[in-house]
């Protein structure tokens, strides 16, 4: 079909694949430059109709809630608690069945095009523990009771959604099987949203202090993901998503982002000017909203968070946090519009005092101080840059040993597209991954390591660690954390690599107040082979690709 071909790079595939690694680097970031992933529009058509679906069975389970109505009725209501609580327990479902982040074909998901319950609620699967040696929890494939602990956590959620009120009776399960959920399966505490919900839904235990201490939640939010931007990536951040937002779709546009296209693609002045104006604002409405308590100034601020959450929609970012994003707008128009008169700092119960110091500023600020002992997601370093990541490198045509071994619903993706779009099409759609890390700052500390990892990178199939997580435990939402060693050891446990098969890049993210990323190269059947820091300031001034693609005389 004519309307789901993506945009055809500006280059001949098959001579393009010809070509030695670093001139394919260099041509694929210059194609993403101009055309992002080159997604067709009705892909986005898809997500914005999966927005109005998580909209409407909202609605539902608010209709059942006496004093409520339906989306026709939705003035009326939609600043009542329980449909704000409601709202939050239906996003949280709704994560945690796979259906919002790490859906579709942005993330690397055809067919099927969602993950989540389709692995979780099968036994034999991989899992990743949050301790693998422990009994009963540990172990990298999920067991019948893993399942049933996580149909059990979804019965809660559903049961919560369907009563006509809600009370801490109701949420007290939810409280309680998470974190356990957690300890058998990182991945299903961290695609809960649990760094964001999870706290919520804590603050909905205690009736009389929860509007303000949501209030700080929200807040919270928004100001360590601001502070993780203050780095020197989340200028090519900014450039990358624009050269992929439906709304640049003009070549003149997307080449202000960059020094001088084609051949310096550095984040431009410009880029640099969006990053930090983008990051001031993201400070300012937050501190505005919590100090103001209705009129003008509300007013404005929550305008300024409208068009905020509005533009990084627009860009559609890798991961496609969009519900997440339309939460985060309703939930600043009820906290603090419809209830601005209400102190975020009337918090007056020490136990919940206690745990949101604990949740909202003892965590993030150790996972950015120590950022390889924590999630970026509990870290709220959103879309910042600094990201850990993990490139996987298959020799030959060893990944078939994924679909061989491994208990999965997704085939490998070219197997995934087969019978979608043709050959040409898959290797082009596949090469963008290639062109997105690199055109990351931290992307660039591959052109160290690549050559350290294999002798010859033309003998291996490139893979980034998201696409091998999205296949082989169901769930990519860029945390490098799920598809670092712990992943590989359970996959070679499974699929028996023979040594130079699989070798495996690992970098981590920088920590706050330190200039370096550190590096890990393992090879599946040995183990770590060597490890090592890069300077950030070292990538500053490098290209998307290695030097050596730089025209011939």
């Amino acid at each position: 079909m004519a309307l789901l071909n993506p945009t055809p790079p500006p280059y001949d595939v098959r001579e393009w694949e010809k070509k030695p690694f670093p001139e394919r680097v260099k041509l694929v970031c210059q194609s993403w430059a101009l055309q992002g992933y080159g997604t067709p529009w009705p892909v986005y058509l898809v997500y914005i109709l999966k927005i109005g679906f998580y909209i409407w069975v909202w609605s539902l389970f608010c209709s059942v809630t006496p004093g409520l109505g339906d989306l026709g009725s939705f003035k009326t209501w939609y600043f009542e608690p329980i449909a704000f609580q409601k709202a939050v327990l239906w996003s949280m479902m709704f994560e945690g069945l796979g259906l919002g982040c790490g859906s579709g074909p942005l993330t690397g998901r055809y067919k099927p095009p969602v993950g989540g319950a389709l692995y979780f609620c099968r036994p034999g699967t991989t899992k990743v523990p949050f301790f693998p040696g422990i009994p009963i929890f540990g172990g990298y494939k999920r067991t019948a009771l893993d399942v049933a602990l996580y149909v059990a956590h979804m019965g809660f959620l559903l049961r919560a959604l369907l009563a006509p009120e809600l009370s801490p009776a109701l949420i007290a399960p939810t409280i309680i099987l998470l974190p356990i959920l957690g300890l058998t399966d990182k991945t299903l505490f961290l695609s809960a949203r649990a760094e964001h919900y999870y706290t919520a839904l804590v603050c909905f235990m205690f009736v009389s202090d929860w509007l303000p201490a949501s209030k700080l939640v929200w807040v919270g939010v928004w100001m360590w993901a601001a502070t993780s931007k203050l780095n020197h990536h989340f200028p090519s951040v900014v450039a990358v998503m624009q050269s992929n937002s439906p709304l640049t779709g003009f070549g003149s546009l997307r080449k202000l982002l960059y020094r001088s296209y084609p051949d310096d693609l550095r984040p431009s002045r410009l880029a640099h000017v969006m990053a930090h104006a983008g990051t001031a604002v993201e400070y300012v409405f937050p501190i505005v909203l919590v100090l103001s308590d209705g009129g003008t100034t509300t007013t404005v601020a929550l305008g300024v968070m409208l068009v905020f959450h509005i533009f990084i929609t627009s860009s559609i970012p890798m991961g496609v946090p969009i519900e997440w994003n339309v939460l985060m707008v309703y939930g600043g128009f009820v906290l603090f519009g419809h209830y601005a008169d209400v102190s975020a700092f009337a918090v007056s119960s020490p136990l919940l005092i206690a745990y949101l110091l604990f949740a909202l500023l003892a965590v993030p600020l150790f996972g950015n101080l120590v950022p390889s002992r924590a999630s970026f997601l509990c870290s709220m370093r959103y879309y910042a840059g600094n990201w850990a990541y993990s490139v996987w490198l298959f020799k030959g045509d060893s990944s078939k040993k994924l679909d061989e071994h491994i208990v999965k619903l997704a085939p490998r993706l070219p197997d995934q597209l087969e019978g979608m779009l043709d050959e040409e099409q898959i290797i082009a759609s596949l090469s963008k991954v290639l062109g997105f890390r690199s055109m990351h700052l931290h992307g660039r500390c591959l052109q160290f390591l690549l050559p350290k990892a294999v002798d010859d990178i033309d003998e291996y199939e490139y893979l980034d660690g998201e696409l091998v997580a999205g296949i082989v435990i169901g769930w990519n939402f860029g945390d490098g954390h799920l598809h670092n060693m712990q992943l590989l050891r359970s996959i070679q446990a499974q699929c028996g690599f023979e040594e130079g098969e699989l070798r495996c890049i690992f970098v981590e993210s920088q920590p706050m107040g330190q200039g370096t990323h550190s590096w890990t190269i393992a090879d599946a059947a040995t183990g770590v082979r060597e490890t090592g820091k890069i300077r950030v300031k070292d990538l500053l001034p490098l290209q998307p690709w290695p030097p050596a693609a730089e025209p011939q005389p």
